[in-house]
């Protein structure tokens, strides 16, 4: 049986730069001033993604720039460790990234996981947190993500699996970040309050996950600013037309000042209500 670490360890594990600043920034900023060590990997480097400005990037550059952000992002939560897999983003569902050889979506599964369970083998966290099954919003890279790091979530703990990967390593805990229903709810009316239309909601809105199957909900108001700073790290993703940037600061630090996750394993533990992300471990 391997050691166990000494260090309480998370790794979150996401798609593109500015996920991990949603769903979990505020979290990721909590548990590494407590002084555990935080891991994030990223997926791509989110090449296909929309340019806000483009005194900011160009569709050539844009790969390198959200680089630079995400390190700014990482540094500003204090991230540990940050780790790129390397492929290349494949763009919303449905585009002509999609069929780029070099999509994360393309990507040999077992090749893929056999990074992730690299790096659970190295890293040997305690606690994972990655998308939900629908990654949120549908998003293909989300979507491969979340199913790539539940594969090797299981596989690093296997001492058969690829047994030159280091020595196998079972994690405590796999949880799914989860945006509930009355998230959504909730703002739709800091929309309506604040006079913006919040037509642009519905194609979330019906992807909201159940609040009752939310395991734990963080209170992140003590790091809410540096989650906030994280967000504004992302310049090319959060221009001025963002929803994010049509609320009154105040408003929107308020809906950002929770965060939701669903445990996903131990499934005999799946109804537990937990307080904290390493509660009882």
């Amino acid at each position: 049986m391997p050691q166990t670490p000494t260090t309480q360890t998370l790794l979150a594990v996401f798609a593109h730069p500015d996920d991990e600043a949603f769903g979990t920034g505020g979290s990721l900023t909590v548990y590494s001033r407590s002084g555990t060590r935080v891991v994030l990997v990223c997926a791509t480097r989110g090449e296909a993604g929309e340019i806000s400005d483009p005194r900011l990037a160009t569709p050539e550059t844009l790969g390198e720039v959200r680089e630079n952000e995400l390190r700014c992002a990482a540094e500003t939560m204090g991230i540990s460790e940050l780790v790129f897999l390397d492929y290349r983003d494949s763009g919303m569902a449905g585009s002509a990234e999609n069929q780029d050889p070099r999509a994360f979506i393309n990507a040999p599964a077992v090749q893929v996981v056999n990074k992730l369970v690299g790096v659970l083998r190295r890293v040997r966290p305690q606690v994972v947190v990655t998308f939900e099954p629908n990654g949120g919003y549908g998003h293909p890279d989300h979507i491969a993500i979340h199913q790539h790091t539940v594969t090797a979530f299981h596989a690093a703990a296997d001492a058969h699996y690829s047994p030159h990967l280091v020595t196998a390593w079972q994690a405590q805990r796999l949880f799914y970040t989860a945006l509930p229903r009355s998230y959504f709810s909730a703002l739709r009316e800091s929309l309506l309050d604040a006079g913006v239309n919040p037509e642009e909601l519905k194609r979330y809105e019906g992807r909201g996950w159940p609040d009752e199957q939310v395991n734990v909900t963080l209170d992140v108001s003590q790091t809410v600013d540096e989650k906030w700073e994280a967000f504004n790290c992302h310049r090319t993703q959060f221009g001025p037309q963002s929803l994010m940037r049509r609320l009154p600061e105040e408003a929107i630090k308020r809906l950002l000042s929770q965060e939701h996750y669903h445990l996903a394993w131990p499934a005999n533990e799946s109804s537990a209500q937990l307080t904290d992300l390493f509660s009882g471990l």
